[in-house]
C-alpha cells in the first residue's frame, strides 16, 4: 500500500487506485470518495500464528459522491492519493 497516514484522515477526500496483475496485463481501477474509516479488520478465514488465529486485512471505507459506502481491502498494489478540496 502506498500512502502516508495524513492522506487517510477521516473526512479527507481520496482517490484509491488498485491493480490486479495478470499474466500479460494489469487490470487497474480507481475510485474517489471521502474517508469514513480506516482500520485493520479480521476476516472469517483462519491463519495459524496470526492474531486470534485470523487473517487481518487493511480496510478503507469511503463514501462516494452518491452516498454509497465502499469497503476496500488494501494490499501492496493499492495506492491512496489525497485530493484537494
Amino acid at each position: 500500500m502506498s500512502t502516508d497516514s495524513a492522506s487517510i484522515a477521516i473526512g479527507s477526500r481520496v482517490r484509491v487506485t488498485q491493480q490486479l496483475p495478470q499474466v500479460d496485463q494489469v487490470w487497474t481501477t480507481s475510485i474517489e470518495g471521502v474517508v469514513q474509516r480506516f482500520r485493520q479488520a479480521e476476516t472469517g478465514s483462519w491463519f495459524a500464528h496470526s492474531k486470534n488465529d485470523r487473517v487481518w486485512l487493511d480496510r478503507l471505507e469511503i463514501r462516494l459522491d452518491d452516498g454509497e459506502i465502499v469497503v476496500l481491502n488494501l494490499d501492496h498494489y493499492s495506492r491512496i492519493e489525497p485530493i484537494a478540496g
